[in-house]
């Protein structure tokens, strides 16, 4: 009777056999779980922190973001509400009987389409799907955002 055949791997190109040196150290990876209707941040400050969930928010090196060079402008706006949105559609796609935060997505979105229409009728385009005016297309058109001197408001 032969003994059993066991299993050895086959080298990879440049003589590696696809197993971790007994040194090489292991990750312990955590993600965290968010229960339903989780804290928010504004979408403001989520924007500054790079979240808008509290729970999730881990500075790295322990240092927090506190300053966003858009606040306060309609440019700024826009921002934090995109932010928001794309982070509570995250969230819904976990999440997708979660009534409340549901509620907070449809109140966001109309502020950021309400901005953002704001803002594309004081500055242009934001967006390619901005540029169709009276038929013509302008999103080449002038003035580019760096053409502006002064802060938009």
């Amino acid at each position: 009777m032969h003994a059993p055949h066991q299993h050895q791997s086959e080298p990879m190109p440049g003589g590696m056999t696809g197993r971790l040196p007994q040194e090489a150290p292991l990750a312990v990876p955590f993600v965290p779980f968010q229960h339903d209707n989780p804290p928010q941040y504004s979408p403001e400050e989520g924007l500054s922190r790079g979240t808008i969930f509290p729970g999730l928010d881990l500075p790295f090196h322990n240092i927090v973001n506190q300053t966003n060079p858009a606040h306060g402008t309609l440019l700024g706006e826009v921002m934090a509400l995109s932010t928001a949105l794309l982070e509570l559609g995250l969230y819904l796609d976990t999440h997708p009987h979660d009534k409340a935060v549901i509620q907070f997505y449809e109140h966001y979105l109309e502020k950021f389409r309400d901005a953002r229409a704001r803002y594309v009728k004081a500055h242009g385009p934001l967006m390619k799907q901005d540029a169709i005016e009276d038929g013509q297309y302008t999103w080449l058109s002038d003035p580019w955002p760096w053409d502006y001197q002064e802060r938009m408001v």
